[in-house]
């Protein structure tokens, strides 16, 4: 299933797309049985998935069309931790900088707390000027935690899993690399806001590119990034050095994980200005105006403009 957070005619809702053009309004179809937010549906998402399964079969659905909606952000997470586990995004920035990698990389999967708080969906960023100052994107893939869980194996991870959306981890490097001189961070750098969307694809959908075994799980999917519908980015999911399985046992381990926590993949290899301008010797970022779109084979894509509110 592919569920979408949408509005339509003043009213917010959970839908189920189908057809990649219809949307079904799910507590419509569900008689209210059903939740009209995804926060709220993945706190008995499996149940609720066997409901919603046996509704879809009917014939009797009221249709929306996906063009007549406004996409909204798809949750409120409870967390959010962002990991680093494409190896070559890391490499080709300490390389640029005439630096070894760091031996620690291989020992286990990383993270930091961004804010879960500044989640958005498609559509405008709105900003600072200081927030603007060499703002960058980045493309990844985020996970979204179904079921409560703590010191949870690899193996058993995606036992936990509700599925996969796109995820924008919007970067201002003026503000990050000043302070993270401080060995402290990312602050203020990152938590201004991330994107997520447009839906949340569960893995049934996507499990005829599945490679490896269960705890070390991967997808091959491509991934790719578009500023002002130029092609600038692109990698395939399937190079993530360190997988989702590895993250959740990191994550939960001696924590309690919840429905709803969102786990970011990290930056793919050539996923954001800041590689790019390293690796090629440049110095491009986001203007006031530009369009991103980030587009991850079954999982669809993810627009924004940037809209500098003080100018």
């Amino acid at each position: 299933m592919k569920f979408i957070a949408y509005s339509f005619e003043g009213t917010n809702s959970l839908g189920c797309l189908i057809n990649d053009f219809d949307i079904v309004d799910i507590p419509l179809l569900s008689n209210g049985r059903l939740p009209n937010n995804l926060n709220d549906y993945l706190l008995n998402f499996c149940d609720n998935n066997v409901l919603l399964n046996n509704l879809m079969e009917s014939e009797d659905k009221q249709i929306i069309s996906f063009d007549n909606v406004n996409t909204e952000a798809l949750l409120k997470p409870n967390s959010f931790r962002d990991f680093y586990s494409f190896r070559q995004h890391v490499e080709a920035g300490r390389k640029s900088r005439k630096l070894d990698m760091i031996p620690e990389y291989d020992e286990f999967p990383v993270f930091y707390f961004s804010n879960h708080n500044s989640i958005v969906g498609p559509g405008n960023i709105n900003l600072f000027n200081n927030q603007i100052n060499k703002l960058d994107f980045e493309l990844e893939i985020g996970l979204i935690i179904s079921k409560k869980g703590m010191n949870i194996k690899a193996k058993e991870a995606y036992d936990f899993v509700a599925g996969f959306t796109i995820l924008n981890d919007w970067s201002s490097r003026a503000i990050q690399m000043k302070e993270m001189k401080l060995n402290l961070g990312p602050a203020k750098g990152k938590d201004f806001a991330s994107s997520v969307g447009p839906f949340l694809v569960t893995l049934d959908e996507i499990e005829d590119r599945m490679i490896g075994s269960a705890e070390d799980l991967k997808y091959d999917l491509e991934m790719s990034g578009f500023l002002n519908n130029k092609l600038i980015s692109n990698d395939n999911f399937k190079n993530i050095t360190w997988s989702f399985a590895d993250m959740i046992e990191r994550a939960s381990y001696g924590v309690e994980l919840f429905p709803g926590d969102l786990i970011g993949s990290g930056t793919c290899s050539t996923g954001c200005l800041l590689e790019l301008n390293q690796t090629n010797n440049s110095n491009i970022w986001l203007q006031n105006g530009d369009k991103i779109k980030l587009t991850i084979d079954k999982l669809g894509s993810l627009e924004n403009k940037i809209n500098c509110v003080d100018l």
